[in-house]
């Protein structure tokens, strides 16, 4: 049970939410470089890297251009394992923007990998209080997260939900399987 939990964790980090930068230029600027490359499946390159950090020192870069890029970046490092690079970029994110969901989201998802549910518990929540682009996914970060700290009904609760918001992602319906509900 405890390497399904950490699989699903692994799993989590791999669907990273990217933040989209409102970036109005013609032509491929460092920011939307990076955010394509952190939209993208494939294993970030040293170039992809290069255009995030390019865009975070752009003069005039927006605020709100920032904050993704920071959260694109991150994103480009949990799938290259550096989670506590990944979780730097994640907070400069949201010390910028506290609201931020994505930043939330996916900085749970990588406690998650690191094993800290009690910290990634309260990300997953607030993802969901601001909106995640991907509430399925924030369910079910939460959901593993409670049941790691042993709240068996919050984690059902969870999954269910996950389950309901995206009917045809096989993880939530899994981990469904493994509860049996009871009436008293």
């Amino acid at each position: 049970m405890v390497t399904n939990r950490c699989l699903i964790a692994a799993v989590l980090a791999a669907t990273s939410i990217p933040a989209s930068a409102s970036i109005a230029v013609i032509g491929a600027s460092s920011a939307r470089l990076c955010y394509e490359a952190a939209d993208g499946a494939s294993l970030p390159t040293r170039r992809d890297f290069q255009r995030c950090t390019e865009a975070l020192d752009e003069v005039g870069i927006t605020r709100h251009d920032l904050v993704a890029t920071y959260v694109n970046r991150g994103i480009l490092r949990l799938r290259r394992n550096l989670v506590a690079e990944a979780i730097a970029d994640f907070d400069m994110a949201l010390a910028l923007d506290p609201d931020q969901p994505e930043a939330s989201l996916n900085k749970g998802a990588a406690l998650m990998r690191q094993e800290n549910a009690t910290a990634a518990l309260p990300l997953f929540t607030a993802a969901l209080d601001h909106r995640t682009n991907r509430p399925a996914l924030a369910y079910m970060g939460r959901a593993i997260a409670y049941e790691t700290l042993g709240d068996a009904r919050a984690a059902y609760r969870d999954y269910r939900m996950a389950n309901r918001l995206e009917p045809n992602w096989p993880a939530p319906r899994t981990e469904l399987q493994r509860f049996r509900v009871v009436s008293r």
